[in-house]
């Protein structure tokens, strides 16, 4: 199946001279929700603005459901949503009218019952009648969410969608995300929360001044580019490691009473890594060394973010290995 949305040598720049989009090329596939995870002013809203037709390109192509965004502008704005950061709206428009309008807006004849069933898969139909401005921030959100479903979009764009809001409305926001993939929509949002991305993401793209770094799938980022530590806990204090677990490259905790031992999870299979771990138990044994416990950590997404964001001049050439693999 092609790729709903299809973006081939994109760049922006802006007649100060700042380049704000760097050939950036991504496939979105249908039925998916991809995190386009970046620091602010990586990017992220710049992409988002482009494809929805707010911003020029300075060069490339994108491709929405087979039609070109700049040739057939209408057709292709038509089968996109958005909600932008900004909590912006009519304040003395209640939320009915305020959905009612922007389906409107995309040429749409008045369907009462398509409202109603966007209104109540939001948790807003109690808040029908209210005005915009007695609603909190979490529920403005969810209008936004509305005001960009209201015209039965195929694709949702949700540019920082839980930003300003509390953990407890972030993961009811998630929900809400959930269903609507499962109704369906393609999702892309941006966001530079972690905990977010590795929430409710089928895939992952990492953005950095501009270019997009890699786009993977969550759970094969996570094994390709995590790190695997083992925290052997010992029973006595040990004055230093010997000289026999050298090539372990082992670290010892500041209070001298646990091991450390870390390695990448790209290249060793289980046999082999099993059989590393095996082999630096029997020497710790051998050198009189034995532990009372043991506990293993996979690294998290934020960690694998970081490391990558960092160290971005390294970054052509991770791509490139996860590329051969």
């Amino acid at each position: 199946m092609p790729p709903v949305v299809s973006i081939s040598k994109l760049n922006k720049i802006y007649d100060s001279g700042f380049h704000a989009l760097k050939n950036i090329n991504l496939d979105i596939n249908s039925g998916e929700i991809i995190a386009l995870l970046g620091p602010n002013g990586a990017g992220k809203t710049t992409l988002i603005s482009i494809i929805c037709g707010i911003v020029n390109a300075s060069s490339g192509t994108i491709m929405v459901d087979g039609f070109d965004t700049q040739k057939e502008y209408r057709k292709t704005r038509g089968k996109i949503g958005l909600v932008p950061q900004e909590l912006t709206s009519d304040a003395f428009s209640t939320v009915w009218n305020t959905v009612s309008f922007s389906r409107g807006l995309f040429g749409k004849e008045p369907n009462p019952a398509i409202i109603e069933r966007v209104l109540k898969d939001l948790s807003l139909w109690d808040k029908k009648d209210n005005m915009m401005m007695t609603l909190s921030g979490g529920m403005k959100r969810r209008v936004l969410i509305a005001k960009a479903l209201s015209h039965e979009p195929e694709i949702l764009f949700l540019d920082e969608p839980t930003a300003g809001v509390d953990v407890e409305l972030r993961k009811d926001m998630w929900r809400v995300i959930n269903r609507l993939r499962d109704s369906g929509v393609t999702i892309i949002l941006t966001t530079h929360y972690i905990e977010e991305a590795e929430e409710i993401a089928d895939r992952i793209g990492i953005i950095s001044n501009g270019e997009i770094i890699l786009v993977e799938q969550k759970a094969t980022l996570i094994k390709k580019l995590g790190k695997k530590t083992i925290t052997l806990k010992l029973q006595d204090t040990l004055d230093h490691i010997p000289e026999d677990l050298n090539n372990y490259e082992l670290e010892l905790s500041s209070d001298r009473r646990e091991i450390h031992y870390s390695f990448s999870t790209t290249t060793p299979d289980n046999n082999t890594q099993s059989s590393h771990v095996a082999s630096l138990i029997s020497t710790l044994n051998l050198n009189g060394i034995h532990f009372s416990d043991i506990d293993t950590k996979q690294s998290s997404l934020e960690e694998i973010f970081v490391e990558l964001v960092s160290n971005n001049g390294d970054t052509n050439s991770k791509n490139a290995a996860l590329q051969e693999q």
